[in-house]
């Protein structure tokens, strides 16, 4: 299995459906060897974490420790590579790929060497930077190869100028791939249309949440009603409607906070639009949050919000239940197909996002038949349910 994060090292959604995967499947009872540019150790005997920089002593091919991650820009990853600070006498040239694409070569090069050398039965990879690499995997071991799509280039783009290179290698993944899962129907019609890949040939397979029992006494304050955003600041994930439905509801009810949780290319323009709007006091940004934090995040909110654009799946809301949070989602995600209590929007549609924020802020049976009934439904959706459904898609390839 090919990934590019894998928690602790996770910079999104992705890195969290690997794991809960990959622990799924071992609870089936099966061998997996997951590869990604840095991994943790695994205690699991049946989870072998390989890191493909431990390769580089047995292939030609210098240490190029990543600095890219599954949701970069070419642009972002340009910037980061300008901006890293190199020790003395190091060459830039010998420690990074030349540009994003380049890194992905390297990674799908390493994958070659690992194909020669290790034993495995299927070859199953995630979203479009590691499909070269099991495009390669494939070649070198002529072993079925399963690509997990769980966001196309025009989920990320909104569908406006996506970029040409990244459209080309999902489409030839897609393409020489035996078996394609997709993380929703969403997300299937997207690849039918977009790609021209027969429906026949996908397999949807819905993600699912981990579940722990660790509690938080994090309220800001026993006043305030708290209202969360928590994902990337991009496009994709439509925070500016949050921010425009905010506006909307502190112009009625002033004692409410909006925290916004996440990191991404749209927070300079939240930042500045908040202060624009006025509202900037009542917003808090609280930047990309990762392991406990999160759970504190969601802990800390009376509501939390998902008004994504183009959205595959979505397990924040997943999460949010798990903490007993009650969700409003967009209904352009692939979690609206499977998520019963939850109340759904359309994302460019403000005022009914404001008003159903008000509506469960202010009615407490409305929130707390939310949240009982969401937490008790989000209990259906373990990782062993998706696990035994990739199970099924390896067998129709035996």
């Amino acid at each position: 299995m090919f990934g590019w994060e894998f928690p602790p090292y996770a910079s999104g959604g992705l890195g969290t459906a690997c794991q809960g995967l990959v622990k799924g499947l071992a609870n089936h009872d099966q061998q997996i060897i997951f590869v990604a540019p840095r991994t943790p150790g695994s205690s699991d005997p049946k989870i072998k974490l390989l890191s493909a920089k431990d390769v580089e002593k047995k292939i030609s091919l210098r240490n190029i420790p990543g600095i890219m991650a599954p949701y970069m820009t070419y642009e972002e990853y340009t910037q980061i590579k300008q901006s890293v600070e190199f020790k003395e006498g190091a060459n830039p040239a010998n420690l990074y790929g030349k540009n994003l694409f380049h890194e992905v070569y390297l990674f799908s090069e390493r994958a070659r060497y690992i194909a020669e050398s290790e034993d495995f039965d299927v070859i199953h990879c995630h979203d479009w930077l590691t499909f070269q690499a099991g495009i390669k995997a494939k070649e070198i071991s002529k072993k079925p190869l399963v690509i997990h799509v769980h966001a196309t280039e025009f989920d990320r783009t909104g569908g406006n100028a996506i970029n040409e290179h990244v459209y080309k290698l999902e489409k030839e993944g897609m393409e020489k791939a035996d078996r394609i899962i997709t993380v929703s129907n969403y997300t299937k019609k997207m690849v039918v249309e977009k790609y021209g890949i027969s429906p026949s040939k996908i397999d949807v397979v819905h993600n699912a949440v981990e579940f722990n029992e660790s509690r938080f006494n994090s309220k800001i304050s026993g006043n305030d009603k708290i209202v969360l955003f928590l994902g990337r600041l991009t496009l994709q994930k439509g925070p500016d409607y949050f921010l425009y439905a905010a506006k909307r509801v502190i112009d009625i009810y002033p004692d409410v906070k909006f925290i916004v949780a996440g990191s991404g290319d749209m927070e300079p323009f939240m930042i500045e639009k908040a202060a624009e709007l006025g509202i900037a006091d009542r917003m808090l940004f609280a930047g990309f949050l990762k392991g406990a934090d999160v759970d504190k995040a969601y802990q800390m909110a009376d509501l939390y919000v998902m008004p994504s654009v183009s959205e595959p799946f979505g397990i924040t809301p997943l999460e949010a239940l798990r903490n007993n949070v009650p969700v409003i989602i967009s209904r352009q995600s692939g979690v609206s197909e499977i998520l019963e209590n939850a109340l759904k929007v359309d994302f460019w549609d403000i005022d009914d996002i404001a008003n159903k924020i008000i509506n469960v802020l202010h009615y407490s049976e409305l929130k707390d038949e939310l949240s009982l009934n969401g937490s008790r439904e989000v209990r259906r959706f373990n990782w062993n349910t998706p696990a035994e459904k990739c199970i099924g898609v390896y067998n129709k390839l035996a």
